[in-house]
């Protein structure tokens, strides 16, 4: 697998784990677990890019 490829596979599974620490902050009231859930998406959707990025540029 291309490191482009394994990037944004990364990436998209760092953005569903954010999704579900920010979906069960949100469900029990925990600010904390929200802010570390979108802090993961922002980190997997930056991922994602460079992945895009690669495959563009044919690294």
């Amino acid at each position: 697998m291309k490191s482009s490829t394994k990037d944004q596979a990364a990436g998209t599974a760092k953005v569903i784990a954010g999704d579900l620490k920010e979906l069960t902050g949100k469900v029990i009231g925990n600010p904390g677990l929200q802010a570390k859930g979108k802090a993961e998406q922002a980190v997997g959707h930056t991922q994602k890019k460079v992945g895009e990025i690669k495959k563009v540029l044919g690294v």
